[in-house]
Order: C-alpha cells, then sequence, then structure tokens
C-alpha cells in the first residue's frame, strides 16, 4: 500500500501452559503462607491467559488480581512502584489512580523472558507483600522474571 508500512511487528506472550503453572505455584505459596487468594496471568496484550480462586478468597479480589496483572503488563514493571512514581508529579498523583483498571499497590508483576515483555501476573488477598510474593512464587516455578 502507497505511504503505509505494512511491516510486521514480532509480538512475544506467556503460553498457556506456562500461564497455568504460574498461577498453580502462586497458589501453593499462598497456601504455605496461609492466606487465600486470586491469581492472575494476562498476555503482553493484558489479555487474560490463566485464573485462579482459592476458595474463601476475598470475591471484591477477583478484579483486583486481574487488574493488577493488566497494570504489570500495560507498564511492564512492578504494581508496587506506582506509589514512588506518582509522588513526585501532583498531576499523575491526582490523575492516574482514576484510569480504569490501574492499580497502584503491589501485588503484581510484568512477566518477562530476557527482553521480552511475556505478560502479567496479579495477586489478590494478602498482604501487598504477601501477594507479590506468591506473583514471584508464580514466576519463578516457571524460569521467568519480573
Amino acid at each position: 500500500m502507497k505511504g503505509f508500512d505494512v511491516s510486521s511487528v514480532e509480538v512475544h506472550a506467556i503460553s498457556v501452559a506456562a500461564a497455568a503453572s504460574a498461577v498453580q505455584a502462586a497458589v501453593a505459596h499462598a497456601s504455605e503462607l496461609g492466606i487465600r487468594i486470586n491469581v492472575a496471568v494476562t498476555d503482553s496484550a493484558g489479555v487474560l491467559v490463566a485464573f485462579l480462586r482459592m476458595p474463601g478468597a476475598f470475591l471484591h479480589s477477583v478484579e483486583i488480581a486481574i487488574d493488577k496483572a493488566y497494570t504489570a503488563a500495560s507498564f511492564g514493571f512492578p504494581t508496587s512502584e506506582w506509589m514512588g512514581i506518582l509522588a513526585g508529579d501532583e498531576a499523575l498523583r491526582l490523575g492516574m489512580p482514576l484510569r480504569p483498571r490501574l492499580v497502584v499497590f503491589g501485588g503484581g508483576l510484568p512477566i518477562r523472558d530476557g527482553g521480552h515483555l511475556l505478560g502479567g501476573i496479579g495477586v489478590s488477598g494478602g498482604s501487598a507483600e504477601q501477594d507479590a510474593a506468591c506473583a514471584q512464587a508464580g514466576l519463578t516455578a516457571v524460569g521467568l522474571s519480573s
């Protein structure tokens, strides 16, 4: 087509098998901690790939876990970093948390393989630190990093 760049873009995404293993590992870690969680994995576009809800986990945390994964995948950094980013800019501090699906507290991690962003993992149900530990356990189990 004249005037249009028709080249393709390579997209990297987490596999279904890895996503399923990651949510299982996050749940196993939550069991060790004695908490009940919801855990979600999204692909690099923020679309849900895998989800598990432990019996008795907070119902409201279902969407929070999904949104933590979405936020981590969409920005490529842990959700726990948002408070530091927002602290230095009043306009961001007031405006960004109003964005739908943006979560600004811990428990969401990007999923990376080498330098490629594959998606995000989000956990909700414990403290922010417990959620992040469960998310990290999910990534560690499948040999990926945040």
